[in-house]
Formats: structure tokens, sequence, C-alpha cells
């Protein structure tokens, strides 16, 4: 029997188009760098770290370029999207902290929401004038753990953080952000979609960070023992990048558990799904970042 299940080699062409990938250097942003560009894309690694980029960008190969971006810092953010002058077909949200001890970003927000939503949630909306086909952005099944709520009475958690429930709320808010910005999109008559994508349980070097000791020992034996390649965690987010699926669509492994396999449209949790704490997170980072919806409603 025929294979029928999707994989990259299932990537449709790329000639002509531009993609900006957040964290592009390692990671599932290398390989779904490296897959786009195959593919034929323009690929920008939008990267920290600019030696980093341009020897990761060396390694892929096919048309690349390399600039400066750091979403713990919105004065980078604001620096990346001014310099942005053309059309943009692909935005893919992809770089991350994971379950870190407790840090700030410069402007002082807890570093995994303001990393993981907050940069991203400005970088889109300064971005969004220039985006002809879709944003997609990497979230995760840990949107399911900790206490499944965006704390909004303090969303830098001061007295109660954990790497893990700040990691959980970073990622809740991945997908309340996808979800109100189709929302947006749709209201202004945008053809742009907005999609969110996991990768299940991928080994990458996330995991080597977590601020306990004891997690981090278990996340590292977890890798070697059941999760799946950064390969094939990379095929959602492909997946997202280039099917034919609806706004606000959300797409990881079809497997046990979404830990691995193929990529297929998965389910959120109710909290993830809820229009009206996604609508009052949209104006609690418009607040904290400073950065308004990036398009007018037509008419």
């Amino acid at each position: 029997m025929a294979d029928t299940k999707w994989k990259v080699t299932d990537l449709p062409d790329f000639t002509g188009r531009t993609a900006v990938i957040t964290g592009a250097n390692s990671g599932l942003g290398l390989v779904t760098a490296e897959a786009l560009a195959g593919a034929g894309a323009h690929v920008v690694f939008a990267v920290r770290d600019l030696e980093r980029g341009g020897a990761a960008a060396a390694r892929v190969g096919g048309s690349t370029e390399v600039r400066r971006l750091d979403l713990a810092d919105l004065d980078s953010v604001r620096e990346f999207a001014a310099g942005w002058d053309r059309p943009l077909d692909l935005l893919i949200n992809n770089a991350g902290v994971m379950m870190l001890p407790e840090q700030r970003t410069k402007q002082g927000f807890e570093m995994q929401f303001g990393t993981n939503h907050l940069g991203h949630f400005a970088l889109t909306n300064l971005l969004l004038p220039y985006v002809t086909d879709r944003v997609v952005t990497v979230a995760s099944g840990v949107h399911r753990f900790g206490d499944q709520a965006i704390h909004f009475e303090d969303v830098n958690l001061r007295g109660r953080y954990t790497p893990t429930r700040a990691y959980a709320q970073s990622k809740l808010a991945n997908l309340l952000f996808t979800l109100e910005l189709q929302r947006r999109l749709t209201e202004a008559g945008s053809p742009v979609r907005a999609l969110a994508a996991h990768p299940g349980w991928a080994a990458t070097n996330l995991q080597s960070h977590h601020g306990n000791p004891l997690m981090r020992g278990a996340l590292t034996i977890g890798n070697k023992l059941f999760a799946q390649s950064d390969r094939a965690g990379a095929l959602p987010t492909l997946f997202a990048a280039s099917q034919d699926l609806p706004g606000a669509a959300y797409v990881g492994p079809d497997g046990l558990g979404e830990m691995r396999g193929a990529p297929t449209l998965v389910s959120r949790s109710a909290a993830a799904s809820d229009p009206g704490a996604a609508r009052r997170l949209w104006v609690l980072s418009e607040e904290m970042t400073g950065v308004g919806w990036g398009l007018k409603p037509v008419g």
C-alpha cells in the first residue's frame, strides 16, 4: 500500500516566494529553513546572533539572507520591522525559549511570555502590511499544562513563577493570538491567514534549559527514548505553511497524544479556543508592547 502520510517531499514549489523564519539558526527553525529553501523560497534567517545565523544559512544553501532579531528586546523587533520594505509571503514565528529559570526581557517582561508571545505579537503586527499569504506561529501541546489560563492580573507571574507554568502560559498565548489575529484579518477583508502548529515531542536544544535540574535530566532522557527527530518535528510547521487550510487552523502530529507522527489538523484546549480571552490578550499585548493592529478595516 502506498504511503499517504504527508512528508517534506510533498512541499509545493516556493520559487519566487519569501519567508521570514524567527530562530532559523538551530532546531526546528533550521530544518524549516532548509526545507523551504530547498523548495525554492528565499529564506530570511531572523536570529539573535548574526555569526551563528550566517553559518546556518551557509549550510542550508539556496537563496538566503540573515538579519538580526532579538525577540526579547522590543527595540530590536522594531528595528527589524523598520528595515523591511518588500512583500513577504510567509512569516513563521518559530523562535522560543522553554522552561527557563525566572528571567526578564530587556523591557522587564517575564522572559517566556515576552519572547514567545510579546516579541512575535509585535513583529507580526509591524510586518503585517507586507504579508501576502500567511502567518504560522509555533505553539505547543504544553498549552494544556499548567493553569490553562492567561494570568491577566499579572502575566509576569511575580511571586508564583515556575518554569512550566510560564511556558504553558506563553504557548496558550500563541494559540489565542492566532485565533484573534485570524478574526481581525477576516474582519479587515484580508486574504492573509493565521495558523498555528506544534511539533509534538521533538528532540531539540530547547529542553536543555529547564530551570529544574531534575526536570532537565528527565527531558534529556525523554528526548532519547520518546522524541521524534527535529526533521519530523518541523513537518507540522511546513504543512501549515504550504497547505490549503482554514484560517486559525492548528496542525500537529497524528500519533498517540500528538507526540509524534505525520502532520494533521488537531484540536486545541477549551482555554485556547476562548474568543473573549483572545481579545483580552490582544488588548493587553498592545498595551505591553506599544504596537497596535497592523491593518485597518476595509471601508
